[in-house]
């Protein structure tokens, strides 16, 4: 009787414990803010090459990813190629918090009684995932690509002889708000949400699948050791970044604000894909695709590594099961 209620009263805990939201919560803000401190000056290089659209005799402001850090750095200095990294450290915690625990939600809630999981339910788990991430994306993104963006705008104002007014990100989400209400930060959520969704149904499947091929850990855990998660993360998010390329050129050039003299406006999803095909041919929607990729590969990596490690749950004092 007594051996009995040894063995029965644990058992609830480590399913308490693998399902506490406080140490996912505080891995993917960890995990956010490590990452985009690492590789955000690579993700502004991305929006201004993808913002940049191609005048009537070929001219353009950047040749290339190179081209465009070069003249960043030279033009703005080091602290220019963070612009816009306030607005995406503060909001990058909800944001990864958001997406890695919803999709570890999802994924518990539709495995079988028998423990599986199969792939089309992980595609479901990685699409909710993505689905609700965007409350918090959509804003940030907004913002982040209004500050990022400024510096090339400024520059072709110059060029023009013109001068472009400097706003920060707390002016202009005031402005927002005061002209739109509250959905004046969702400008191009259906983008953002196309993007997302698209990009999470086919990164954590992959990275699932990725991570169970490597060597677990000897603490019983029957996790994948660091290297392994952290290559699965690099592989599957540089695959996903790439193959949602296209969606997120329609998305940075919809939620752009400002933008450069002789520049095209866009009315939406269709007019924006519309009108890039016809003036900039379909290369144009992969632009900044290799900026996307070394962005997103160790952002994803990085986090995965923290998520998995249990760097929060050390923290806490909690048993990562």
């Amino acid at each position: 009787m007594s051996s009995s209620e040894t063995i029965a009263t644990p058992l609830p805990q480590p399913q308490h414990q693998q399902f506490a939201l406080l140490p996912k919560i505080i891995n993917g803000g960890i995990a956010g803010i490590i990452g985009v401190t690492c590789v955000f000056p690579l993700d502004l290089v991305k929006t201004r090459l993808q913002n940049q659209q191609i005048g009537p005799n070929g001219e353009r402001m950047y040749n290339s990813m190179f081209d465009c850090f070069r003249k960043t750095y030279k033009a703005e200095g080091y602290f220019g190629m963070y612009r816009g990294s306030g607005v995406n450290i503060l909001l990058i915690t909800p944001e990864k918090a958001i997406k890695l625990t919803a999709n570890d939600y999802f994924r518990h809630k539709l495995t079988t009684k028998d423990g599986k999981l199969p792939l089309t339910s992980q595609m479901v788990a990685g699409g909710l995932a993505g689905a609700f991430q965007i409350i918090v994306t959509t804003p940030m993104e907004l913002l982040k690509i209004q500050m990022q963006d400024a510096g090339r705008v400024a520059a072709a104002a110059k060029l023009a002889g013109k001068t472009v007014e400097k706003v920060s990100a707390t002016q202009l989400a005031s402005q927002l708000i005061k002209d739109k209400g509250i959905f004046g930060l969702y400008k191009g959520i259906g983008a953002t949400g196309l993007r997302d969704v698209t990009f999470s149904i086919i990164y954590f499947p992959l990275f699932a699948t990725l991570n169970d091929l490597g060597p677990r850990r000897n603490d019983g855990s029957g996790e994948a050791v660091f290297w392994c998660s952290f290559l699965a993360g690099l592989a599957a998010g540089s695959t996903a970044a790439l193959a949602v390329n296209p969606f997120d050129v329609v998305k940075t050039r919809l939620q752009a604000i400002k933008k450069a003299d002789g520049e095209k406006e866009f009315k939406g999803i269709s007019d924006c894909i519309t009108k890039t095909l016809k003036h900039e041919g379909p290369t144009a929607f992969f632009k900044g695709g290799l900026c996307r990729m070394i962005v997103i590969a160790p952002l994803f990596g990085i986090a995965q590594t923290v998520y998995y490690l249990g760097v929060a749950e050390g923290l806490l004092g909690y048993q990562k099961k």
